[in-house]
This record gives C-alpha cells, sequence and structure tokens, in this order.
C-alpha cells in the first residue's frame, strides 16, 4: 500500500507517492487546476484506481509561529471535499512549514532552469510534506 501526498495550493497541487513499500517518496505529477476543485478530485480518483492507496497525507499552511495562515480555511475545505468523494482513505494532517523553501532550495542546488521551476515547485513541496509524514510514522514506532 502507498501513501499519498499532497501540496494544495491556489492553481497548483503537487503530488507525491511513496514506494509500494512505504520506504521512499518520489514526486509524482503537479495538476494545474486554476481554483477547480474538480479537476483535482478527479485526477486524484484516476491515480488512486492506479494505485493502491492508503492514506493521504496533506500539506496543513501555518505560519511560522504557529498560527493559522488565510490558507488553512481554503485547505479545510479541500479535505472536506477529500473526506466526501474518499470517505474510506484516512487523511492525515502534516505541518507543511519550508516545505516550499526546501523545495526552492533543492531546485537551486541542483541549477532547475527558471521555467521549469514553477512547474516542479509543488511536486518537490508534496514529497518534502511525504517525507515528514513518513519519518513522524517511523518515529512513533521506536
Amino acid at each position: 500500500m502507498r501513501k499519498l501526498g499532497i501540496d494544495y495550493g491556489d492553481s497548483r497541487v503537487g503530488i507525491a507517492i511513496t514506494d509500494s513499500l512505504g520506504i521512499t517518496a518520489q514526486g509524482l505529477e503537479t495538476i494545474h487546476h486554476k481554483g477547480n476543485d474538480k479537476i483535482v478530485l478527479k485526477r486524484l480518483e484516476e491515480l488512486f484506481n492506479e494505485y493502491e492507496i492508503d492514506t493521504i497525507v496533506i500539506g496543513m499552511p501555518i505560519n511560522m509561529d504557529g498560527t493559522k495562515t488565510q490558507r488553512v480555511e481554503v485547505t479545510n475545505k479541500f479535505i472536506h471535499k477529500l473526506k466526501c468523494k474518499f470517505s474510506k482513505i484516512p487523511i492525515e494532517e502534516i505541518d507543511e512549514r519550508l516545505t516550499t523553501v526546501a523545495a526552492h532550495k533543492t531546485m537551486n542546488f541542483l541549477d532547475v532552469n527558471k521555467k521549469k521551476k514553477k512547474n516542479i515547485v509543488d511536486t518537490i513541496s508534496a514529497v518534502y510534506i511525504l517525507e515528514i509524514y513518513m519519518s513522524k510514522i517511523k518515529n512513533s514506532k521506536q
């Protein structure tokens, strides 16, 4: 079974997935939706049909001081849609602070072309969100 990581944004959603053993996380794709969640939900349904997903992990946009950002309400509305459409799949929320910063640092280190950055930053952020979750699970078992 696999975990699916989501970096939810206003116009793009980054998607990452674990390998079948749940050991590593890989970027899968960026869904360009321009504010239309139906596009995201349809693509997620296709991914759920393609892969055996047992957990959805979504990043929660929290400020550095721990307070909720304006995006939290928007993200919570999307989570509600996920719960309605995929009611049998558990959804875990992960503090996504600094995941986008880390994604940009990774892309800079790899010297990614500026034009390509916009298309992959959300996917890389989704990988970091998924890795945070996986570390949390691993540490709770120790």
